[in-house]
């Protein structure tokens, strides 16, 4: 069962976490590119996907209450409260800056497709790109496991 559980933990990270982290980059070439249905289409992918992630997390306590014997790592393990919290963070910069300011640059595309391309534009890359930093911190606390 340890197995089945690490393996949905990873398969999940990979197909959930990975879009939750690279949409926003897409979504700031619409931006560039004046297209207000790609923007808003994808506002709607990366709240999607980063509500999703929380089965990542799910599956991740799952895997560390069904540790093998012989592992030493407990819910009081650094890298496993660390790479939570930065997770959390992560998730409330996605819900709570990049999803936002996605749907208001979609609005603002609509409107006025000339004016409205960097309106949200720096929050957007400024919050995508810490969010994905974190992700990446996670990944690399998930494998290292000081």
């Amino acid at each position: 069962m340890h197995i089945l559980i690490n393996v949905l933990h990873i398969v999940a990270a990979v197909f959930i976490v990975g879009p939750m982290a690279i949409l926003p980059m897409t979504a700031m070439r619409s931006i560039r590119a004046g297209q207000a249905g790609p923007v808003a289409t994808l506002a709607k992918s990366v709240n999607i996907f980063t509500l999703l992630s929380i089965v990542v997390a799910f599956f991740g306590f799952g895997a560390l209450g069904l540790k093998e014997a012989d592992d030493a790592w407990t819910f009081g393990s650094t890298w496993v409260w660390l790479s939570l919290v930065l997770y959390v963070i992560a998730l409330a910069i996605n819900l709570f800056l990049v999803v936002p300011a996605l749907k208001a640059a979609a609005e603002s595309l609509a409107t006025d497709a000339a004016g409205a391309k960097a309106a949200g534009y720096p929050r957007i890359a400024a919050g995508s790109g810490v969010a994905s930093l974190m992700l990446v911190a996670v990944v690399v606390l998930m494998v290292w496991k000081p």
